[in-house]
């Protein structure tokens, strides 16, 4: 929200600096997003009147001009073509610095011809791009005179963020209201009187919607205005509106536009001779469409509010007008619309055409319900003084809605809910100058009537806030924090904190931690599972990120192949966060996410690199599970791992047959061509939420360590099995037959081969024997190995390999 310091004066009284209200507005919530001093740099610079202008004896496009700057006359030479006798300009004298070129100017001999100092251009300037000719001032500027005050650039353009529940301040009238109510001045009252209107309007507007939609337009407010002249508007209007970035167009529109910053009362103004049969409000209706005011014709539908005549649409309720209808030069009859349109719908609108204007800013935050004759008085008035004409009466179509409302206000609250003590009188001070009623009949409670403006107040803690706000947050007193042991205990829940030991152990282990967006391209999500039409974004806020996410995978397997296309290989990157399977609360689940590719490492000449495999995910997977408290050993490895993977390639980390922890594995390679990403990458996904919580509560205290004095012993195994044998069916036998004596378990060779026999496989562990009670004999090592013989064939059909 942008406005000029002259422009607030005109409805603040006060003798506060510009320091002192842009401090205050911070104060107020009103954050000073910056103050441009656009007369920085051209204070120097004065108002000229060339008393001469002649041809340059040697140069064509030249003109040799006699310049009274009020102190003396010098002679200059200047090549605008609009550069003539009589005319006032803005003159720089030598030595003074040019803010559009950086040139510091010098007196100079041009062609032969002696010239001290320069009339300047908008661009020369730094005002705008604007070098077609030198600035053409007005006859009355007075000789002599800064060209900043003669020119309006001696008033600073004061910029504010405003946060989206205080509509109010989207105007120049409501950031005067707030400043006057801390207590930098004073408010002014507003001219709102009733213009009389001479004839009844020839153009009828009516209202026409289902009452499931009758709040798409409640209330709509005309009036026509004859025999307008729709000339350019004033230097003043104009100035105003250059000033925060708006370009004048015409009289006509340009007071739409100062209605709409001054007072936050969006209007629309139609030419009234090219409305034809009246004006409705109503739902646009499917295959309809607008030419708008920008140029772009847009596609309607029936969720959207049109103001429409005989002929179809005439303009886009609450977002913008349409072009066949719209106020020209040659505009004679023009018709006022000031009407409320709904917040959501105009927002919605607005979303699905892409179509951001002023007015929807303003009306998907909530205007000013009991504004709109009173913005059309202003209006009328404004466009009477300015373009003439005669008014009609106003014509009223719905009626206002119901905003008014009362909150029961005790006003102790204050110190209950913010810790301060506002006076009493201040409390009644504040509220009034909000625009609040206050009726006092019992001082415990107060009854506060909330103004029409204000639709954010919805309660007495609202009504806290306001006064805190306005009575200044540096009124609340510091109070120490209590001592440690005072403090509650953590509030994290156990899942909380299991996806923080998620992330630690990923990040332990070399992955970097991505953030990505919950949204991603339908066209990606359709390669890992496809997504539900319940989490199909309908406003998306970018066109490629159409679809809420059903895996984390597709945003960071993009991620890695955009740093690979940037030179940085070998990504490793992991996310802990939620992803949808559709838009019920228990379809949405926590996935800590991690992605590798490339090669294991970096090249080194005292170590082999590989690429990453499905080994890798598989010990990210089993990491993270072991630190979320699973017993790593009773996991089930299965294949079936979901479509995106390779079949040969990954699985399913399950605690019993249906409970699925992780999936895991490379991803397969019509994805990766798909996403343009160079292979290999491996995946794997943990489903923190399908972790079981420990029955008992887990103590800070580890386990035991009982090392023994005895030392290990270990055997090698290679079983001849069928191909189809998984091994960990064979690693399961082995750590069954004594579990008290068996301390691991591990492949570490796979064979086939013709001497094996068709279908048929060697695979090969390592079995470490633990004693703790004595060093086993060569007979104890025999007996537990005839056992591991037995249980391994009785469980797989497997036999020593000869």
């Amino acid at each position: 929200m942008k406005f000029t310091l002259s422009w607030l004066k005109e409805h603040l009284e006060t003798q506060a600096s510009l320091e002192e209200i842009t401090d205050r507005l911070t104060m107020l919530g009103l954050e000073l997003e910056g103050v441009v001093d656009r007369a920085q740099g051209l204070e120097d610079f004065v108002v000229a009147h060339v008393v001469r202008a002649e041809k340059h004896p040697n140069a064509d496009k030249l003109q040799v001009c006699t310049v009274d700057t009020g102190r003396e006359a010098l002679q200059v030479v200047c090549g605008a073509p609009n550069a003539r006798a009589g005319m006032k300009g803005v003159f720089a004298a030598s030595g003074m610095a040019i803010p559009g070129t950086g040139i510091v100017l010098k007196k100079a001999e041009i062609r032969g011809v002696e010239s001290n100092g320069m009339l300047l251009s908008e661009r020369e300037m730094g005002l705008s791009d604007a070098h077609d000719g030198i600035v053409d001032l007005s006859a009355d500027a007075p000789v002599g005179a800064r060209a900043v005050d003669v020119m309006g650039l001696a008033d600073p353009v004061i910029d504010i963020a405003v946060t989206p529940n205080r509509g109010d301040c989207l105007s120049v009238r409501g950031v005067a209201r707030d400043l006057a109510a801390s207590g930098l001045g004073k408010l002014k009252a507003i001219a709102d009187d009733p213009v009389p209107g001479m004839f009844e309007s020839p153009v009828a507007v009516r209202l026409d919607f289902p009452s499931a939609a009758a709040a798409a337009c409640p209330y709509f407010v005309g009036r026509m205005v004859r025999g307008v002249n729709n000339g350019p508007s004033p230097k003043w209007l104009r100035a105003r509106l250059e000033a925060i970035g708006l370009r004048p167009i015409s009289a006509l529109v340009d007071i739409t536009n100062l209605m709409t910053f001054e007072y936050g009362r969006p209007l629309h103004v139609f030419d009234a001779d090219k409305v034809e049969g009246g004006l409705t409000a109503r739902l646009a209706r499917n295959g309809e469409s607008l030419k708008a005011l920008d140029g772009k014709t847009y596609a309607l539908d029936d969720t959207m509010t049109v103001i429409a005549d005989a002929r179809g649409p005439a303009a886009l309720g609450g977002v913008i007008g349409g072009e066949e209808t719209g106020c020209a030069e040659g505009t004679v009859n023009v018709f006022i619309e000031s009407a409320l349109f709904d917040p959501v719908r105009t927002a919605t609108t607005g979303r699905k055409l892409n179509v951001m204007s002023d007015a929807r800013y303003r009306f998907e935050r909530g205007i000013d319900q009991a504004f709109a004759i009173d913005g059309m008085e202003i209006a009328t008035r404004l466009i009477l003084d300015l373009c003439g004409g005669e008014p009609s009466q106003n014509i009223v179509a719905g009626a206002e809605p119901s905003w008014r409302r009362t909150i029961a206000f005790r006003p102790q609250k204050i110190k209950t809910l913010a810790g301060v003590d506002v006076p009493s009188g201040d409390v009644h001070r504040i509220l009034t100058v909000l625009g609040f009623v206050v009726f006092d009949e019992d001082e415990a409670v107060l009854r506060v009537d909330v103004p029409s403006w204000r639709g954010d107040i919805v309660g007495e803690a609202c009504l806290v806030e306001e006064v805190v706000r306005v009575f200044g947050y540096d009124h609340i007193p510091t109070t120490p924090l209590r001592r440690e042991s005072d403090l509650p205990e953590t509030a994290m829940s156990a899942q909380q904190m299991r996806r923080t030991s998620a992330r630690r152990t990923l990040a332990a282990r070399g992955l970097n931690e991505a953030v990505s967006y919950s949204f991603m391209a339908a066209k990606d999500a359709d390669l890992f599972g496809g997504v539900a039409s319940s989490v199909r974004l309908v406003n998306p806020i970018s066109s490629d990120l159409d679809v809420m996410r059903p895996s984390i995978a597709p945003n960071l397997l993009a991620a890695i192949g955009r740093n690979d296309a940037r030179g940085v290989p070998n990504g490793a990157m992991f996310e802990v966060g939620p992803q949808f399977s559709g838009d019920a609360p228990d379809e949405q689940t926590v996935v800590a996410t991690a992605l590798r590719a490339g090669q294991s490492g970096a090249s080194h000449w005292a170590r082999a690199v590989r690429p990453v495999d499905a080994f890798d995910a598989k010990a990210d997977a089993l990491a993270v599970l072991g630190a979320l408290g699973v017993a790593v050993d009773n996991l089930q490895t299965l294949d079936g791992a979901p479509s995106w993977y390779h079949p040969g390639r990954s699985g399913r980390l399950c605690l019993g047959p249906k409970n699925v922890l992780a999936v895991f594995g490379e991803l397969h390679p019509g994805v990766l061509k798909a996403m343009d990403v160079r292979g290999p990458v491996v995946a794997t996904e943990i489903f923190i939420d399908s972790v079981p919580l420990p029955k008992k509560k887990q103590g800070a205290r580890r386990a035991l360590l009982k090392p023994s004095p005895f030392q290990p012993v270990d055997r090698d195994f290679a079983f001849v099995v069928d191909l189809g044998v998984p091994a960990q069916d064979i690693v399961r036998a082995v750590k069954g037959v004594d579990r008290a004596l068996i301390a691991e378990v591990g492949v570490f060779d796979v064979f086939t081969g013709p001497a094996l026999g068709e279908g048929k496989k060697s695979l090969a562990v390592r079995v470490t024997l633990q004693p703790y009670e004595r060093t086993l004999t060569e007979d104890d090592i025999d007996a537990i190995s005839a056992r591991i013989v037995a249980v391994v064939a009785k469980n797989t059909d497997g036999v020593l390999r000869a």
